[in-house]
């Protein structure tokens, strides 16, 4: 199998030349115009308050500096927008980009590239969204196939963009369950291509990151087979920055982290409206967006540089050098918080207390199926009505009561939301598995085997979600 773990972003002559002369063409002084790229990655929903958000609402330029040495500059903001996060590494090298958004994976190669480059590092700043247990990346197979697990991907052909965090996930897959690289046939494709070609049944399986694990099957045609969450490795996405920059320009780094705060603060306050306006930003259906960022979602939204992710990050640097991608790579010099504390404390907020808090915001109020508010958040659920409202509900059960009440009364769905029982991944309800009670009590499940250890064990039945709606009399 070959991979562009490090090739497509090591350094080469032409990209030190350009970095070089990208320095030369700064004036250290009496600056008028500077311009700031920044890489991003508007389709991965888990990059919208570091990217789209802030670029879209203007935050950055709300905080952008006008004084001292900046009094009469120009600065411009280059947003470039890429599809994974090699290529803003490979940007940020020639001195193109300044800032860059990516996952996990990709950003310790980033820090890792930079090792060796005279002219500047790279240092992660801030983090985008997270979820401590894996999920968020996945694999997905055609739903007409009969896989229904990574073990029945033996001998298939499975894509996935190389040099990405899903990309990770899938080698730490493998490793995790001692299987040869050579356990299926592993082939490089865009999130664009892979999706295509899986529609299309041109390969067996396509591993990918957020969104597509959960935007593939909502649009129809495939099944989730494996998440993230069965690495038990935390899956991420952050800002690094290059540090000749950040020393040159600290207040424009501030600027930054400012307008970071500014968009998860705006996603919070009306997750609806957010996931309307980011759908309407990128494609990506406000379903969907809204699964990730939404209360409870998939995602913790949260910048703080969380030590569980600093040791995921030292994990995967485990699991590329057993690969010969990477050599010695010290993660903990390569985090700088600093910044972030700074602008933490200069908003009254306190740094110390989140960084240690992984709470995320809950689906909360009244069950009016039910009649009951909600009271356990990972065992509720939502149903998003068309045209209308979201609306809680305390259980699965009720929710999907309340689903057969509101079809029944004509109204249309958009979509329901429920969370997988055990892990307590937020998910959406036609995706789900069901262990179903013989006294009404039902259990959804991400994963089919999931649900099968569990009704073999309390003598419930699986059933679809097709079947588990019928079963769904007065919600319990």
């Amino acid at each position: 199998m070959t991979s562009t773990w490090v090739g497509r972003s090591a350094v080469s002559a032409i990209a030190l030349l350009a970095a070089a002369s990208a320095m030369l063409a700064t004036p250290a002084c009496a600056e008028t115009a500077l311009t700031v790229g920044i890489g991003t990655q508007d389709t991965t929903t888990n990059t919208a308050t570091v990217g789209v958000i802030i670029r879209q609402l203007k935050l950055l330029e709300k905080h952008l500096p006008k004084t001292g040495k900046y009094a009469g500059v120009k600065i411009t903001l280059d947003w470039q927008n890429f599809t994974s996060g090699p290529p803003v590494t490979n940007g940020m090298m020639a001195g193109k980009l300044q800032f860059g958004a990516m996952g996990d994976y990709p950003l310790v190669v980033n820090g890792y590239t930079f090792k060796n480059n005279p002219d500047s590092q790279s240092e992660l700043i801030a983090v985008a969204a997270y979820n401590l247990y894996g999920s968020g990346n996945g694999i997905v197979v055609n739903k007409e196939t009969d896989a229904f697990s990574f073990d029945d991907l033996k001998g298939k052909v499975v894509s996935v963009p190389f040099g990405s965090a899903a990309h990770g996930m899938v080698l730490k897959a493998l490793q995790d369950k001692g299987y040869p690289q050579t356990w299926f046939r592993l082939v490089n494709q865009s999130p664009e291509v892979g999706s295509t070609n899986l529609q299309e049944k041109k390969i067996d399986a396509h591993a990918d990151f957020v969104p597509f694990a959960e935007l593939l099957p909502f649009r129809g045609f495939a099944r989730k087979v494996f998440d993230g969450v069965e690495t038990n490795l935390p899956t991420w996405h952050g800002v690094v920055v290059r540090t000749d920059f950040a020393k040159q320009y600290p207040e424009i780094v501030d600027a930054y982290l400012r307008a970071i705060l500014d968009a998860q603060a705006w996603v919070k306050a009306d997750p609806k409206r957010a996931a309307e306006q980011i759908s309407a930003w990128t494609g990506t259906d406000k379903e969907v967006v809204y699964i990730f960022l939404g209360p409870g979602g998939i995602m913790t939204i949260d910048p703080t540089i969380k030590p569980q992710l600093v040791d995921a990050a030292k994990e995967d640097v485990k699991v590329l050098q057993k690969l010969d991608r990477v050599k010695e790579f010290d993660v903990t010099s390569w985090v700088n918080d600093k910044p972030l504390r700074k602008v933490f404390a200069d908003s009254g907020l306190d740094y110390g207390k989140q960084v240690v808090s992984t709470s995320n915001y809950e689906v909360s109020g009244e069950d009016d199926f039910c009649k009951r508010p909600v009271s356990d958040p990972r065992k509720a659920g939502e149903i998003w009505v068309k045209g209308g409202n979201i609306y809680p509900y305390s259980s699965a059960a009720c929710t999907l009561g309340a689903l057969n009440d509101l079809k029944a009364k004509g109204k249309e769905i958009n979509v329901a939301y429920v969370f997988d029982t055990s892990r307590g991944i937020k998910l959406f309800a036609k995706e789900a598995f069901y262990a179903v009670g013989g006294k009404g009590e039902i259990s959804p499940y991400l994963l089919k085997r999931d649900a099968e250890a569990a009704a073999e064990k309390s003598g419930a039945k699986v059933m679809p979600y097709d079947e588990a709606i019928k079963a769904a009399v007065s919600g319990g």
